[in-house]
C-alpha cells in the first residue's frame, strides 16, 4: 500500500492530507469477516477519516465494505471519524453490478456520505469527494475545543517502500562494518 501526501488550502487553512492506499483487504472464504495485513491495522489506528472505494462493476469490492467498517469500529469503538463511500467506474454503466441505491443505503448504514464518480472520465468528482471529507475533518477537529483527537498526534507511518529501503541500507552498512573489523 502506497502512502500519498498532499498539502492544500480549505477555507483559508492549510491542510496536510496523507492517503494510505490499503490493498489486499478481502473476505475470508464465504464469511463476513475480513482478512487484512497488519499494515492496514496500523493505518486504521492513525487515520482521522476513511474513504471506502468500490467498483460499481465488481460486487465483491462492495461486499467487503461492511465487514471492513466493523473492523474499524473495533479499533475505534467510540470515535467520530468521517467516512466517505466512493463508487468508482461510474462511466461503465453497462457493466454495473452495484446500484446507486445500494451505495446510498450502505453510506447511510455506515454513517458516511456517498459519491459516485468516474476517476477515468472526471477527476473533478474525486476531488470534490476528498474536499468534502477534508471539510468534515476540519469541522470535527475544530469542534474539539482545543483538544486533539487521540489519532491526530500519532506519528504517521512512512511509505513502506522507504522503510524497507532504509532497513536494507542499514543492514548493508552494518554487514560491511562487521566484515571490515573481522579482517
Amino acid at each position: 500500500g502506497a502512502l500519498y501526501s498532499r498539502k492544500f488550502t480549505i477555507d483559508g487553512e492549510q491542510i496536510s492530507l496523507q492517503v494510505q492506499d490499503t490493498p489486499f483487504v478481502s473476505l475470508e472464504d464465504d464469511t463476513d469477516s475480513i482478512c487484512c495485513q497488519e499494515q492496514i491495522n496500523r493505518s486504521i489506528y492513525w487515520a482521522d477519516g476513511f474513504v471506502f472505494v468500490y467498483s460499481i462493476t465488481d460486487y465483491e469490492s462492495y461486499r467487503v465494505l461492511r465487514p471492513l467498517h466493523q473492523h474499524i469500529r473495533r479499533i475505534h469503538p467510540n470515535a467520530n471519524i468521517p467516512l466517505l463511500l466512493v463508487a468508482n467506474k461510474g462511466d461503465l454503466l453497462r457493466a454495473r453490478q452495484v446500484s446507486s441505491k445500494e451505495g446510498l443505503q450502505l453510506a447511510g448504514e455506515l454513517g458516511g456520505t456517498y459519491h459516485e464518480v468516474s476517476a477515468r472520465e472526471n477527476c473533478e468528482g474525486v476531488h470534490e469527494a476528498f474536499q468534502q471529507l477534508c471539510q468534515e475533518l476540519s469541522r470535527i477537529i475544530g469542534s474539539c475545543n482545543g483538544e486533539k483527537r487521540r489519532g491526530l498526534h500519532l506519528i504517521r507511518p512512512k511509505s513502506p517502500n522507504m522503510q524497507d529501503l532504509k532497513r536494507r541500507l542499514k543492514q548493508a552498512l552494518t554487514s560491511k562494518g562487521k566484515s571490515a573489523t573481522a579482517l
